[in-house]
């Protein structure tokens, strides 16, 4: 059974300095003036799709409910909070009895997402949900950006699997985040036991060359690898030269042999001598497994190759190029005036802004409309009463009622999702040339913020 995000190994330390001093600020003055406890609406999303892509992938949301739940103020944290003069009493007592009691909704792990999509909304009062700003925005645009890349790779390599092997390029805790959105975006294992450990995901590695270069020869770095390991091992065999290293890798191993990996060269010629050399010694079911600084492009490259699985490193924990999903978190509605706790109605907000900033205030919902093939054509969003023919194609779910998370689920679900997401898209979407979203954003107004 897949245990991520349901009972997890690892506690989750606290969560509430992961925030600007900002949000702090806010709410001192907002308690001061008694606005704090208005009723409010925050809704992430993103303005613009990173250039190019066709459309992002929602991943982060497991780790946003654990970051919730542990969003506490404990005696260190106050403590430090007084002793930097950051807040004052009033709000340093407030804070010690923290609690988010708001609801959560948002569009599902592993849904896709386009510009405007209302991808998590926030409700409860204002003190209690600007605070969440900063660790919302951290994981939500850090693994969606990585979730994004991992989708994109996973179309170019079609049915052959991926393996997440980025840990060494980026910050250790990251790396395990990363590999998780990874897996969501439709990667197979990871290299990163932390990983593995954290949230179930498939593991595998065997050597590097500082494992061939330890022994005297190739042919004794084979042994070893195959007597400690099997002969369903991966050898990696471009230490030194390639056809030899192949010949003795089957010599030692036999037919058996369960992969060797290529991480150098010219991918794509090399993986067809290797191929063919493989089968003349009668080694037929041996895969072939590439790595090297590969991309969605690179990969794509070689669809044409006779390779059977991709490892994949700093391009996928770096988003590709595209690091961030530059998702914001704005306030679009909030309680009239006059004393808070009575009812009033909410009234859509929005900053106005030149240069692109501009936002669309008031309480939404999203869904997307079909074509007659059944493909998306078009991501709605609208507020006020939602039109029959979509109330049944709503995007947004329950993620957190009363501030108990009522939605946990296993990371496989997140990565059904996505693939099922995916296929659900025109044809386009897995197009690696540069376009627009491959499907609009429509927005239906009408109604209040309530």
């Amino acid at each position: 059974m897949n245990t991520a995000d349901l009972g997890l190994p690892v506690d989750v330390p606290s969560t509430a300095l992961f925030t600007d001093q900002y949000e702090l600020t806010m709410l001192r003055a907002a308690l001061k003036a008694g606005t704090a406890e208005r009723r409010s609406v925050f809704e992430v999303f993103t303005r613009r799709l990173p250039h190019g892509r066709r459309y992002g992938v929602v991943a982060g949301t497991g780790r946003v409910l654990d970051a919730v739940e542990n969003f506490r103020f404990d005696a260190g944290v106050l403590r430090f909070l007084r002793e930097k003069g950051i807040v004052d009493g009033e709000t340093l007592d407030w804070l010690a009895g923290y609690r988010f009691s708001g609801d959560i909704r948002g569009y599902p792990e592993g849904e896709v997402y386009f510009p405007g999509s209302p991808i998590l909304r926030v409700e409860g009062t204002f003190g209690e949900c600007v605070l969440l700003e900063t660790v919302i925005l951290s994981i939500l645009n850090h693994d969606s950006a990585i979730a994004a890349a991992a989708s994109r790779m996973a179309s170019a390599a079609g049915e052959r699997p991926l393996i997440e092997m980025g840990a060494r390029r980026t910050h250790e805790l990251a790396a395990v985040a990363a590999a998780r959105s990874a897996y969501v975006g439709g990667f197979a294992t990871t290299s990163d036991l932390a990983a593995g450990f954290r949230y179930n995901i498939p593991t595998v590695g065997t050597s590097a060359h500082a494992f061939t270069l330890l022994h005297d020869t190739e042919r004794d770095a084979f042994r070893a690898q195959v007597d400690a390991l099997g002969r369903n091992t991966t050898l990696l065999v471009d230490t030194y030269d390639v056809t030899e290293a192949v010949r003795t890798a089957v010599e030692i191993a036999g037919p058996e042999l369960g992969a060797v990996r290529i991480d150098s060269g010219d991918l794509l010629l090399v993986a067809h001598r290797v191929r063919q050399q493989l089968d003349e010694l009668g080694a037929t079911e041996t895969k072939i497994v590439v790595t090297s600084d590969l991309d969605e492009y690179a990969i794509a490259s070689l669809a044409a190759a006779p390779v059977d699985a991709y490892g994949v490193g700093t391009q996928l924990v770096t988003g590709s190029g595209h690091p961030t999903a530059s998702m914001v978190y704005k306030l679009v509605a909030r309680e009239s005036g006059g004393p808070a706790g009575e009812g009033a109605p909410l009234v859509p907000v929005a900053k106005k802004s030149s240069g692109g900033k501009t936002s669309v205030g008031g309480r939404k919902w999203a869904a997307r409309r079909l074509d007659s093939q059944g493909y998306a054509e078009a991501e709605v969003i609208g507020t006020g009463p939602v039109p029959d023919d979509l109330a049944g194609r709503q995007l947004l779910v329950e993620l957190v009622r009363g501030g108990e998370v009522v939605a946990r689920e296993p990371l496989d679900a997140a990565r059904d999702r996505h693939a099922a997401a995916r296929a659900n898209l025109p044809l386009s979407a897995t197009q690696l040339s540069r376009g627009e979203p491959v499907i609009p954003t429509e927005y239906v107004h009408g109604g209040s913020g309530s």
